[in-house]
């Protein structure tokens, strides 16, 4: 987490400087690669459906899950039948797996167990992303679109659109590769994508901007939703890819955090994560609830958050994926 912190501050740790020889050699090998896939000298796979990849070109919390859970609600309601793929960060496997609504967050990942609760759709994980959708078009041949979370750079899967999220708070850091800097590709990847969605704000490349907005909140133990006492004290946790994202907006909706506690992006939470903050009620984020679900005391909760896709975008992208789905 330290290091993820100097990523996006304006002054260069000079450790940074010391890991640019790694950032080289990590964009000799990611380019190679890429080239291989290109030119065709490493196989592809095309799905029998339009593929939408939700992908990013930095590392974590730029808001791939919102707008994927808020994708295949609205193609729902277009009349589309969507389905996700996804790694399954921290899953167990065997892979691929399709997952089942009781399924674990331990076994199967955080975030594609959430988007499975939140959409109703067919979800398969692997971390090879043609197996997964090999898997979902086998078992579920009524998907007729299928939505990559994650993925931009698993290029092993053909895919007709690319949307490219970034954080329109936070930018491209430092600007610098991994691990000298947050990027998995560079700023170029954005000048040549047709569709960059920024969040939290707009961003030079972003060709559309959604806003995230807080949700309803439930209680972890048993999902009831609830009305939260604002003007109680609270404690917090957060382990997502920018835990102080949740804590801003905690304080900006004027609830009171007397303790708040960062953990790494997909911690596996523990009884144990929490001995400290007890006495007052806990609220965390829907991702976290699903890893503290089986040990949650009464007074824990979780708040949603709700991508809001802009019509011109909603409009833009329908007109391309139809073009997509006649070319299949």
């Amino acid at each position: 987490m330290w290091l993820q912190k100097q990523w996006y501050k304006a002054n260069l740790h000079p450790l940074l400087i010391l890991l640019a020889p790694l950032s080289l050699l990590f964009w000799l090998l990611t380019n190679l690669r890429r080239s291989f896939y290109h030119l065709g000298l490493i196989k592809r796979y095309k799905a029998e459906v339009p593929v939408i990849v939700v992908g990013n070109i930095s590392v974590g919390g730029t808001g791939k899950t919102p707008m994927v859970v808020a994708l295949c609600q609205w193609l729902k309601d277009e009349g589309w039948t969507p389905g996700i793929i996804s790694r399954g960060y921290g899953a167990k496997g065997p892979f691929p797996h399709s997952i089942a609504e009781n399924d674990n967050a331990a076994d199967v990942g955080d975030e594609p167990l959430l988007m499975r609760r939140r959409t109703d759709c067919p979800v398969v994980i692997a971390p090879k992303r043609a197996e997964a959708a090999q898997l979902l078009s086998e078992q579920h041949p009524e998907v007729d679109v299928i939505i990559s979370d994650d993925g931009l750079q698993h290029y092993a899967l053909k895919r007709d659109i690319e949307l490219i999220m970034i954080d329109g708070e936070r930018g491209t850091g430092n600007g610098w590769l991994l691990p000298a800097g947050p990027l998995r590709e560079g700023p170029w990847r954005l000048k040549g994508a047709d569709w960059v969605i920024s969040n939290y704000g707009r961003h030079a490349f972003a060709r559309h901007v959604v806003d995230v907005t807080p949700g309803h909140w439930y209680r972890v133990d048993n999902d009831e939703k609830v009305e939260l006492e604002t003007d109680s004290s609270f404690n917090a946790v957060a382990g997502i890819g920018y835990p102080q994202r949740f804590f801003n907006s905690l304080s900006e909706q004027g609830v009171q955090v007397e303790k708040s506690q960062a953990f790494a992006d997909h911690h596996v939470f523990s009884e144990e994560d929490f001995s400290q903050l007890s006495g007052k009620p806990i609220l965390m984020t829907e991702k976290d609830a699903g890893k503290c679900q089986s040990f949650a005391q009464p007074d824990w909760y979780y708040q949603t958050i709700e991508a809001q896709l802009p019509e011109i975008m909603k409009t833009n992208l329908l007109a391309e994926l139809e073009r997509k789905k006649n070319a299949h």
